[in-house]
């Protein structure tokens, strides 16, 4: 079975904008603006056989507020930018109670059978507590890049900045290992 790193796309892959307090995705093509610290780490996972897995909860779709056309460019740029192996999204609103929207684990689920994967292998890296609900309930790691979103519910692991992350693996693995 394989392993995956999963990325959280909003302050992780992309710029989060911040608007009246609450992170913001970006809704238009030039709204999207990638996060340059975000590639050297990811490449440095790929490269030790990770797959690079992002995953997004955009209720915006079910809102009309974001074409799914749209949406589709901004993934094509992303996948291009940080060589990702898949992108699977929630495009449905909380009120609808899906099994994908964070912090449920249906896209860790359904990148699992599509990936062949071991969650109790794979990793879940993102800014935000609810991406570390979801590795719980999937049975994955989560590392939380210190942000004002990771609120109370903590992950197996919480690092200062993104270029950390890497680091912190490999020493959550040799922990797990031992």
């Amino acid at each position: 079975m394989r392993t995956a790193v999963f990325v959280e796309r909003d302050g992780i892959l992309n710029v989060e904008r911040v608007e009246r307090g609450q992170p913001m995705p970006p809704l238009a093509i030039e709204q999207l603006q990638h996060n340059p610290q975000a590639i050297e780490p990811l490449l440095r996972l790929k490269a030790a056989g990770y797959l690079l897995i992002a995953t997004t909860n955009q209720p915006w779709v079910s809102r009309g507020v974001l074409p799914r056309r749209e949406l589709d460019l901004m993934h094509s740029i992303l996948r291009r930018t940080f060589s990702l192996d898949d992108i699977f999204v929630c495009p449905h609103d909380h009120s609808e109670f899906c099994p994908c929207h964070k912090p449920r684990p249906g896209l860790l689920f359904e990148a699992s059978f599509k990936w062949k994967l071991n969650l109790e292998h794979c990793v879940v890296i993102s800014n935000k507590w609810q991406d570390a609900e979801a590795a719980r309930n999937a049975g994955c790691t989560s590392i939380l890049v210190e942000s004002p979103w990771i609120g109370a519910g903590r992950g197996d692991a919480v690092v200062a900045r993104l270029g950390d992350v890497v680091s912190k693996l490999g020493k959550l693995q040799y922990t797990q290992a031992a």
